[in-house]
């Protein structure tokens, strides 16, 4: 059994993203859904590209952002949320 953190999630066929000011806008076609995703959101759903492990995520993020500390917790929910509407498997 695979741990949830180990995958490579990616991001879900035929969505269209068109970039904004803040973030994305991706429509789903397969579910007539619109979605608005934050920077934060965006990136991660551009980190889904089969590359990059769940874990290594809040780290890439915390690099991006110049943190100080990783937003583990953050992103996790964000994943979850992104899972959960069908934009990564």
């Amino acid at each position: 059994m695979t741990d949830a953190a180990s995958r490579n999630p990616v991001k879900a066929p035929d969505l269209e993203v068109n970039e904004v000011a803040d973030g994305y806008i991706v429509y789903q076609p397969d579910r007539d859904r619109v979605h608005y995703l934050n920077q934060t959101a965006a990136v991660l759903l551009e980190l889904c590209n089969g590359r990059n492990a769940e874990a290594d995520m809040p780290e890439l993020l915390r690099l991006a952002w110049d943190l100080t500390e990783p937003p583990i917790e953050e992103v996790a929910d964000c994943l979850e949320s992104l899972r959960k509407e069908g934009l990564i498997t």
